[in-house]
């Protein structure tokens, strides 16, 4: 094996491997926590908030950035062999976004909803579920796509960079959605079935559009 080839797979593997320490306490967050959180009495919940809850961020917030550079190192490589192609696109900008929400609303707001610094924890805390929610949202499509991408991707070896009319259809989607993570309202994302619910059909209409437009 080529040293290339063994960097590669080891950032695959790498990848891989924080992805799912930064995915999975994402559900840990929303399916589990959030629920605990409601009915947990005052002295666990204190409890909670001190200890479980900033140690799991902290795993939290670094599978996501480390996610995020090994991606980044992958996605290069796909661009320099020229097999880019519109799944890899809407994935690779699917997680850009999930990263962004982690480290510029997830983790600041939650600092102040967790009282680690001072700040409003009553307006803190719904912006941070409502990112929190619109990652668990985007994170079905992302996966799908990022498996799809190198299987039946359709445009490798000749993709331009300019992408398909679908692509760009699928991105406005995405971006209102992003936009509406910021300053938006959580809607049907409000449950933990609702927001499942929700995340395997925007994979459904996302692929649908690569496939049909």
């Amino acid at each position: 094996m080529e040293t290339m080839d063994l960097i590669n797979m080891l950032a695959r593997w790498g990848h891989l491997l924080f992805g799912m320490t930064w995915i999975g306490l994402l559900y840990y967050f929303n399916f589990i926590q959030g629920g605990y959180f409601k009915g947990a009495s005052p002295e666990a919940l204190k409890d909670a908030k001190a200890k479980l809850a900033p140690e799991a961020l902290w795993w939290f917030r670094w599978g996501a950035m480390f996610t995020f550079l090994t991606g980044l190192f992958l996605l290069m490589g796909v661009a320099k062999l020229q097999v880019m192609n519109d799944y890899i696109v809407l994935g690779a900008t699917l997680g850009t976004l999930m990263f962004m929400n982690v480290w510029m609303i997830i983790w600041p707001k939650q600092k102040i909803a967790l009282g680690l610094v001072e700040g409003d924890a009553a307006a803190a805390a719904p912006k941070a579920l409502l990112a929190s929610r619109t990652n668990v949202l985007f994170s079905g499509p992302m996966a799908f796509c990022m498996l799809a991408g190198p299987h039946f991707g359709g445009l490798g070896g000749g993709y331009t960079g300019a992408g398909s009319t679908a692509l760009w259809v699928a991105l406005a989607i995405v971006g209102a959605l992003f936009i509406n993570g910021l300053k938006g309202k959580q809607g049907p994302m409000t449950t933990v079935r609702g927001v499942i619910v929700s995340s395997l059909v925007l994979t459904l209409v996302l692929i649908g559009i690569l496939k049909v437009l």
